[in-house]
């Protein structure tokens, strides 16, 4: 038996925790009873039910057959329910020589039937009703609007229960409830216009609307009828009244009624699609008993409003897709045309924002981030980013986000909305719209912060609904539905589009990658071909000179022209079989100690410059793994090239080092050369390309070039820095043992 609750031991928390659905109890303006489907005996029943139901029988009905309970006539008809129950029962039937409303339904735990006293007259009855609920079924369609619709059923709604106020309201996304209309006769307050804080309504309790979507409650200030035994002989359990109309209700509640001044109630669920989308509530000053036909019209006239409201939500939502749908296409036309989506997004920021109905937009991908409108700065903008990618989800919408996340307050005026979609599973890659705060005054019901008052060391429900104005801040106006369900849409087609891009550079790679491999084939066959011709030339004209002692001056500067000619293409086409071999030929890796090499590279080059004033600072290089003949022609290449271009200098200045790093071994050349123009650097690497004259600076214009494709090849990088005038600095780095080499 659960106990009765004092009003001193009330507490607003028990309102969220407490069994609604199993109360123990019923109110006492009806009776029930269950009864056991085979054995057909009560099993249960409230401690009203002798008394109401007249059958002489003493104190209790429990043990009774339900022959014995209702007569033989009265159990045929409910048997005939019971052979095919595939709805609720609800009849007025002869109960031991007296009318009652009865109504059933089947549990898990029996069959619970309830009784009532039937309508005080035929005008009452459902047939009656039918009527009234056809002509407003033909008048909804004339409402153009959800409010317009609600308007036009509350009137109704008021005119077959008889109650002096009927408020319709819906919930938002935080389960407040706004009053969208009313209808009453002037003995209670207007409401119309004002909120109801979602702390009225506990999550159990709006589930429990969800599922049943009639609740009644005819007199605040009933005296619960317990129901014995207090568990069920089923199940052992107590007994689930979820979908009895019965039912007692929470205490808290109750008092919550009588505060705000109603001493009878009675609510309709609208649901749209499922979910439960807000409340028909009635209330009434006085005690009010609606009877079980009344509530059965008001049951389906609040079928038939969801139903009109979901259709017009429906449409609503139809026709906004079909326009983002529009904008999306406008959109995607543009960006295919663009070299990449970011700048495509970019170029057409207006078309961009529109997208989802936003002041501000940013994309972020490949660490580059484009922003249109009114954004954030890029460093929040990256922190945010972040923070979504620590989160995980594909998709983000929120209407305040200081109030998520207060790091972020400083962001009100341009994002306190934000709707975003990852691009990807792997880096923080986004694409945002935002939406600036916009203040503006709510009006509730009565401060909601008054239910949290302690009042004689409890929570009580608060007693005062008067018009309480709240400045609401930091809030954007909210994301609809159609607009994140487009920004989804939005996501598909963007990483469709990076995929088509990157099938399209792969097939390039590929076609690159040919085109290269045919290269090679013919700058080889062609390069080795040519040095025996060119050798020729320079042999020959060599004998030439030899030979003929006779030949004049001229003839001598002639054939020394031609033999430097040959000399260089000769050197030309050396270089270039290198260049074309390196790609074909497997490396040798192996142990390479960069110290002894580089003093191997000093001492092949002392010939060249003797005579010239060469300061070396060669600090100490850390060894590495790679091929050995590959990284001294490399170093070799940086090292010549230094000594080229600071001929000029006196003395010339040759800095080495080598720094040994925990993933890599990284080595730099320095000279105090020439240098070159920073703005050309994307050029040293290239072949044949120069950023001198030949006639100042001779040279093949390959040496760089084949130096960064062996670095390359070694799964390493190089870069260079420089200015005119001061010299030149070339890095490279070579990964340790474990990284990855080109083998």
């Amino acid at each position: 038996m659960v106990p009765a609750v004092s009003t001193s031991d009330l507490n607003l928390d028990l309102c969220a925790q407490e069994p609604i659905r199993i109360p123990g109890s019923i109110q006492p303006h009806g009776t029930l009873v269950v009864v056991d489907p085979k054995s057909r005996r009560i099993v249960q029943a409230s401690v009203n039910a002798p008394a109401l139901l007249g059958t002489g029988r003493g104190s209790t009905v429990l043990g009774l057959s339900l022959q014995q309970l209702v007569g033989a006539t009265t159990e045929r008809q409910i048997d005939s329910w019971l052979s095919n129950p595939d709805s609720n029962y609800l009849r007025t039937l002869d109960v031991n020589g007296q009318r009652l409303q009865v109504l059933g339904h089947q549990t898990a735990q029996g069959i619970v039937l309830e009784f009532e006293q039937p309508p005080a007259s035929e005008g009452e009855t459902l047939e009656a009703y039918y009527p009234r609920v056809g002509r407003f079924m033909e008048d909804l369609p004339a409402c153009e609007t959800v409010a317009e619709l609600c308007s036009a059923a509350a009137r109704e709604f008021r005119q077959i229960s008889g109650f002096n106020r009927i408020l319709i309201y819906r919930f938002d996304a935080q389960w407040n409830g706004e009053v969208l209309a009313e209808d009453g006769d002037g003995v209670l307050p207007s409401y119309a216009g004002l909120r109801f804080p979602a702390s009225d309504i506990p999550a159990q309790a709006r589930e429990l609307y969800r599922l049943n979507r009639l609740r009644v409650i005819p007199d605040a200030n009933y005296t619960p009828v317990l129901i014995e035994p207090t568990v069920n002989p089923t199940d052992r359990n107590s007994l689930d009244l979820s979908f009895a109309a019965l039912r007692s209700v929470s205490p808290v509640h109750l008092e919550y009624m009588r505060n705000m001044g109603t001493l009878a109630s009675m609510s309709i669920s609208i649901l749209v699609d499922g979910r439960l989308w807000g409340l028909v509530s009635c209330h009434n000053a006085a005690p009010r008993r609606v009877n079980a036909q009344a509530r059965t019209a008001c049951d389906l006239l609040g079928k038939v409003l969801s139903q009109h409201i979901g259709s017009r939500e429906r449409g609503a939502y139809a026709a906004k897709r079909m326009e983002l749908k529009r904008i999306e296409s406008e959109l995607l036309t543009k960006i295919a045309a663009s070299d990449s989506f970011q700048i495509g997004l970019n170029a057409h920021a207006n078309t961009w924002q529109k997208l989802a109905e936003a002041s501000g937009a940013a994309v972020l991908h490949d660490d580059l981030l484009f922003t249109a409108g009114a954004a954030p700065p890029p460093d929040r903008l990256r922190t945010l980013a972040e923070k979504l990618r620590q989160q995980g989800a594909d998709s983000f919408v929120t209407e305040s986000l200081s109030l998520l996340w207060p790091e972020f307050a400083d962001l009100v005026d341009v994002a306190s909305g934000v709707l975003a979609i990852s691009i990807s599973q792997l880096h923080p890659s986004y694409i945002f719209w935002f939406r600036p705060e916009v203040q503006r005054t709510v009006l509730w019901a009565g401060d909601p912060r008054k239910a949290e008052q302690v009042q004689n060391e409890r929570l009580t429900p608060r007693n005062s609904f008067a018009s309480w104005k709240e400045q609401v801040k930091g809030r954007a106006l909210p994301w609809s539905q159609a607009e994140y369900d487009g920004a989804v849409d939005f996501r598909t087609a963007i990483i469709n589009f990076v995929l088509r891009r990157a099938e399209e550079r792969a097939e390039l790679t590929d076609q690159l990658q040919r085109s290269n491999r045919e290269l090679e084939s013919f700058s080889y066959s062609v390069s080795h071909d040519l040095r025996a011709p060119f050798r020729h030339i320079v042999g020959y004209t060599q004998l030439l000179r030899d030979r003929e002692t006779s030949l004049s001056p001229q003839s001598l500067h002639y054939l020394d022209s031609i033999n430097e000619a040959a000399a260089s293409a000769g050197q030309l086409v050396d270089d270039l079989l290198s260049f074309s071999q390196l790609g074909r030929t497997a490396l040798s890796v192996s142990p390479v100690d960069m110290q002894k090499v580089m003093q191997e590279i000093v001492r092949s080059v002392e010939p060249d410059v003797r005579g010239r004033q060469i300061e070396w600072r060669i600090q100490a290089l850390p060894p590495t793994s790679g091929d050995a003949a590959l990284l001294r022609q490399a170093l070799y290449n940086l090292v010549d090239n230094a000594l080229k271009y600071s001929r000029d200098r006196s003395p010339a200045i040759i800095e080495i080092q080598g720094e040994q790093l925990a993933s890599e071994c990284v080595y730099t050349v320095r000279d105090n050369g020439v240098g070159f123009d920073m703005a050309y650097s994307h050029k040293l690497f290239g072949v044949f390309q120069r950023l001198h004259r030949m006639e100042d600076f001779p040279g093949t214009g390959i040496g760089l070039a084949l130096t960064h494709r062996i670095i390359e090849r070694h799964g390493g990088w190089i870069e260079a820095s420089g200015s005119v005038g001061t010299g030149a600095e070339f890095r490279f780095g070579i990964p340790r043992k474990g990284g990855s080499v080109d083998g």
